[in-house]
């Protein structure tokens, strides 16, 4: 019994193998580096000191600026003012270039540092930038999930939501989870007459219908997206079918069809279509005919019982 389990598993090891190295190693490293981002640290190690050694709501003092200056000159002298302005700007736009023009004149700072630094950019007192910095003085970081959800946090560190013109993710999110409920619902609607056809013809028919189906497996997506510009578009074969018998005038273009919302449902459900008539149908196949059969006569009744049907095999 246990060789035959050791066999089992050296025959499934390099399956869960080649998983673990294409699939969830890659995953992995992408979570990580979602809350990983040492560039601002690594160049600020004064300042990575001064927030270690003061806790959140300390006074900004010449000590925080006098090390900020040390970081400055660090940075130029090492090429690293590039990576941490960009870590900066993700928090606070505009930041990049902040860091970029200082670091040009660090060598000419000196104390007091607060007043050489304000001298050159008044932007140096602004507790959002001070608290940016505080945020990426740690490698580790929960600001880049924050910022998916449309949230911030405020000049003392309390998480806030962003202004409301830049309120963009959380529409998106909702916009995408709504439009894939719609396609998905669509598909369902669509492939389930098809795959109730695929199990219930004779043998030749329904082999003619499945090659049909598989058909978009055999064109390239590249095509299959222009012909839909194609036959959608503005001067495209659909418009210019309806002008030609009278239902659009020549002289307008008619609702937009392609570049929208409405072009994105055509074209997802295309695409989509194959892949929800093949699972129906595998399931549908493992059902007696004379069961489908009986489901059809019931009329109206017929989806829920084939849908019963189908629930039961799964089970």
């Amino acid at each position: 019994m246990r060789t035959r389990r050791r066999r089992a598993l050296m025959l499934v090891l390099p399956l869960l193998l080649f998983i673990l190295v294409t699939f969830l190693m890659p995953i992995g490293q992408m979570l990580f580096q979602s809350v990983y981002n040492p560039d601002f640290s690594v160049a600020a190690p004064s300042l990575r000191q001064w927030f270690k050694d003061h806790p959140q709501g300390s006074e900004i003092d010449e000590g925080a600026y006098a090390a900020l200056a040390a970081d400055l000159q660090h940075m130029a002298k090492d090429k690293l003012v590039g990576a941490a302005g960009q870590r900066m700007n993700f928090d606070v736009p505009g930041t990049r270039a902040l860091f970029t023009a200082t670091a040009r004149k660090a060598g000419d700072l000196a104390p007091p540092y607060k007043e050489s630094l304000l001298a050159i950019d008044k932007k140096w007192s602004d507790p959002m930038i001070w608290r940016a910095m505080r945020s990426a003085s740690s490698a580790y970081t929960g600001d880049f999930y924050l910022a998916a959800v449309d949230m911030t946090r405020d000049a003392d560190g309390k998480i806030v939501k962003v202004d409301e013109k830049e309120r963009v993710y959380v529409k998106l999110f909702v916009r995408t989870f709504g439009l894939s409920i719609l396609i998905t619902f669509i598909c369902l609607v669509l492939a389930f007459p098809v795959a109730h056809l695929l199990a219930t013809l004779p043998m030749a028919k329904s082999n003619l219908l499945m090659i049909l189906v598989l058909l978009p497996f055999w064109t390239s997506l590249l095509v299959r997206t222009t012909s839909w510009i194609v036959l959608l578009g503005n001067e495209g074969v659909l418009k210019s079918a309806l002008r030609g018998i009278g239902l659009l005038a020549h002289d307008t273009e008619g609702p937009q069809l392609i570049y929208n919302q409405t072009g994105t449902i055509v074209a997802m459900t295309h695409i989509l279509l194959p892949f929800m008539i093949l699972p129906l149908f595998s399931v549908m196949k493992t059902i007696p005919p004379s069961y489908l059969r009986a489901a059809k006569s019931l009329g109206k009744y017929s989806l829920i019982a084939t849908l019963r049907l189908i629930g039961r095999s799964v089970a």
